[in-house]
C-alpha cells in the first residue's frame, strides 16, 4: 500500500507538470525515477498482452503490463490536474514570476540530478547532450504554424504532442502551439465535442504512445548514457521556455485576441530581463532556490526509498 501511495504522488507530480505551460510530465517521471519503467509498462500493451486479455486471464495480463504501477500513476496525473488546474491559474494570474522561477529553478536543479545518472561521458554522449540542447532551444524558438484541420495532419498533430508529453524538457501544449492548432484541438473540439478532430488526435496519440515507448525502450537498453544525454539536454533547452520574466504575446485569429473562459490565449513569450533589482526580483530568485531545493529532496528521498527496497529484497533472497 505504501508503494501504491508513492506511486500516486509521483503521478501527481507528473500531472501537475502537464497543468504547466512549457513543462513537461516526461521530465518529472525522469526525476523522480520512473520513467524508464513507465516506458516499459505501456510498450507492454502488445499482442501478447491482447491474447491475455481476450482470453481472460486478467492476472497474467495485469503481471504483464504491470497494472498495479499504471494505475497508480493515472490515478496521481488525474488528481494533480484536477486539483491543481485552478491553483496554478490563479497563481499564474496573479504571481506569474514567482511561479515560472519556482519551476525555473526545479527545472535547472534536474538537469544536474539527471546528467548525474550517465556514467560515462564520451564524445557520442557528449555530443547527444548538445544536439539534446539545440533541439529543445530551436523548438522554443518556433514561432506557430497555420491552423490545419485534413486528417493526415491532426494525426500528426496526435502522434507529435504525445510523444512531446513523454519526452522530458518538452511540453504537448506548446508544440500543439507550434503546429497551428492548439485552439482547433485544445479550445474548440474539446469545447464542443468535435469528434472529427478528437478521433484522429486520440488515434495519433494511441499511435504514438504505443511505437514510441518502444524506441525509448530500445534506446534505453542499448544506449543508455546517450539516451539520457538526451534527454538532459532536452531538459536544459527547455529553460529559456521557463525563464520567469516574460511577456506575453497573445493567440490572434482574423485580427482578434483568441478568448478561453474570457481570458486572451497566450500563444508564447518573449524572454526580456528585469529592468531593475527590487524585491520582486529579489523573491523570485529566492523561489527559484526553492525550486532547487525541492528537486534535491526529492532526490535524497528517492535514494532512501531505493536504499530500503534494495534491503528488503537482499532479506527476502
Amino acid at each position: 500500500m505504501k508503494q501504491i501511495l508513492i506511486w500516486i504522488l509521483k503521478g501527481m507530480g507528473m500531472g501537475a507538470a502537464n497543468v504547466i505551460p512549457g513543462v513537461s510530465g516526461g521530465t518529472i517521471a525522469l526525476i523522480t525515477g520512473i520513467f524508464e519503467r513507465l516506458i516499459n509498462a505501456i510498450k507492454s500493451f502488445d499482442l501478447h498482452a491482447l491474447r491475455l486479455l481476450l482470453q481472460f486471464k486478467i492476472k497474467d495480463f495485469a503481471q504483464y503490463v504491470d497494472f498495479r504501477f499504471l494505475i497508480s500513476i493515472l490515478t496521481g496525473i488525474a488528481l494533480a490536474i484536477i486539483s491543481l488546474a485552478r491553483l496554478f491559474d490563479f497563481l499564474f494570474t496573479h504571481y506569474p514570476v514567482y511561479i515560472w522561477a519556482y519551476f525555473f529553478g526545479l527545472v535547472l536543479a534536474s538537469v544536474y540530478f539527471v546528467g548525474k545518472r550517465i556514467e560515462t561521458w564520451k564524445l557520442s554522449v557528449v555530443l547527444s547532450f548538445a544536439a539534446g540542447v539545440l533541439i529543445a532551444v530551436s523548438i522554443s524558438l518556433l514561432h506557430p504554424a497555420r491552423e490545419n484541420d485534413s486528417f493526415l495532419y491532426l494525426l500528426l498533430c496526435g502522434i507529435v504532442a504525445i510523444i512531446s508529453m513523454i519526452l522530458p524538457g518538452l511540453s504537448g501544449s506548446f508544440v500543439l502551439i507550434l503546429m497551428g492548432n492548439y485552439q482547433l484541438v485544445v479550445i474548440h473540439a474539446i469545447n464542443d465535442m468535435n469528434f472529427s478532430v478528437l478521433l484522429p488526435v486520440a488515434l495519433g496519440a494511441g499511435v504514438g504512445l504505443i511505437a514510441f515507448s518502444h524506441v525509448l525502450s530500445w534506446l534505453f537498453r542499448h544506449y543508455a548514457d546517450q539516451t539520457l544525454a538526451v534527454l538532459t539536454g532536452f531538459i536544459l533547452g527547455s529553460l529559456s521556455v521557463l525563464w520567469p520574466w516574460q511577456k506575453p504575446v497573445y493567440l490572434m485569429q482574423n485580427g482578434e485576441f483568441v478568448m478561453k473562459h474570457g481570458k486572451k490565449i497566450i500563444a508564447f513569450s518573449e524572454r526580456i530581463m528585469p529592468s531593475h533589482i527590487d524585491m520582486s526580483v529579489l523573491f523570485a530568485i529566492v523561489f527559484a532556490i526553492l525550486g532547487i531545493l525541492s528537486i534535491y529532496l526529492v532526490e535524497k528521498y528517492a535514494d532512501i526509498a531505493g536504499n530500503e527496497q534494495r534491503k528488503s529484497n537482499e532479506r527476502q533472497s
